[in-house]
């Protein structure tokens, strides 16, 4: 691979610029075209003795809540759930409070209305997050499918109890077999056994807080959140093993003469099944696909948070990860990117330095004009 300041130089500039802001320490890359690596590099530091390199396994936050949607999918093309089921008909106890109209598509375009419960610790077990999202009731005023307000965590804990109950793997388990080892992932996990996370050692990132001037771990380093299985945000790897799960997806659901997904199945995820909608969590308007943020730069493209740049064609899709990280492909061009920074600065810093810096790399790979100079 080429040196990333003299191929990217715009957009390696957006990452050394936020060292002198604070906003974070270190960063992964990886750039593809048309299934050819571009760009596998990291800079900065991990740790202050330990630079960040380009197999070290970083946290991806909610940039991994696209492989929830795939293991769904998976199941439907195997017949045992369709995205208009009903959650309750596999989770009966979830009908409580209300929530019996809740369909796999509501939790999949973030309409069904159940955000906000409190989940516990790391420590805690999957039996009673499960039990303390039946229990909870339908938000007020809520009717699934007519508002739209993003899930952090709630509705992906439900897709992994899904898959459990109808494949009888875990879901840490499932994603494993089904999708990561597949596809070559061999370090991607979304809560990996205590063994292996002793066993990688320092290659384990650290994320930093990095709000308001701080910059102290965060905490999702330790081997209790590491083993633990969160389905909508624990997702931990090499920032390029993510490239190559929208690679993947790319290639009609294809990889090294694998069949992960069916090619219709690909277009049904990346469709446009949410439209125009508020969304009440990021409060901005954001179109949504079945587990994927497609681009949304319609509704403002300097204000949509969590977006692909200011160039970024209006079929990218993906998923961003809380004021870290994103992974995303852009078919028109043939791209995908998976990037991650190690520091939280905040929401709108991160969306700041995001735009900037993907915006920055289409630049210099030649997919849009450079902004002209100021005198």
């Amino acid at each position: 691979m080429t040196d990333p300041d003299a191929q990217f130089p715009t957009a390696t500039a957006i990452i050394r610029g936020g060292y002198d802001q604070g906003l974070h320490t270190g960063a992964q890359v990886y750039v593809s075209r048309g299934g050819v690596a571009l760009a596998d590099f990291a800079v900065g530091h991990v740790r202050p003795e330990t630079p960040m390199a380009p197999d070290t396994l970083m946290l991806w936050m909610s940039s991994c809540k696209p492989v929830g949607a795939v293991a769904i999918a998976q199941l439907c093309e195997r017949g045992l759930i369709a995205f208009d089921t009903p959650v309750c008909g596999v989770i009966p106890e979830f009908a409580a409070g209300g929530k019996d109209t809740i369909t796999v598509k509501h939790i999949l375009t973030h309409t069904g209305g159940f955000r906000w419960a409190e989940l516990g610790a790391a420590e805690t077990s999957r039996d009673e997050i499960i039990s303390r999202i039946c229990a909870m009731p339908l938000e007020t005023d809520w009717i699934p499918g007519q508002r739209a307000g993003y899930h952090i965590e709630t509705s992906w804990f439900i897709l992994g109890e899904l898959v459990r109950r109808l494949d009888g793997r875990s879901y840490d388990r499932y994603v494993r077999e089904a999708i990561f080892e597949p596809l070559g992932m061999n370090d991607s996990w979304i809560g990996m056994p205590p063994e292996r996370y002793r066993g990688y050692g320092g290659r384990i990132g650290v994320m930093y807080n990095t709000f308001q001037g701080q910059c102290a771990p965060a905490g999702f380093d330790s081997e209790t959140y590491c083993v633990s299985c969160r389905p909508g945000g624990g997702g931990r790897g090499p920032i390029r093993e993510l490239g190559r799960f929208y690679e993947m997806l790319l290639e009609g659901g294809h990889y090294g003469g694998k069949q992960i997904v069916r090619s219709e199945t690909v277009n049904t995820l990346t469709t446009r099944h949410r439209v125009g909608m508020m969304d009440e969590t990021f409060r901005h308007r954001m179109d949504w696909g079945l587990g994927f943020i497609l681009n949304s730069n319609r509704y403002g493209p300097q204000t949509v948070p969590y977006g692909y740049g200011l160039h970024a064609s209006p079929r990218a899709f993906g998923h961003s990860g809380a004021q870290s990280s994103v992974g995303f492909a852009d078919p028109e061009h043939g791209l995908v990117v998976a990037a991650v920074f190690n520091g939280m600065p905040g929401e709108p810093k991160h969306n700041r330095r995001m735009r900037q810096f993907l915006s920055a790399l289409y630049v210099d790979l030649g997919l849009a004009p450079a902004p002209p100079t100021v005198p």
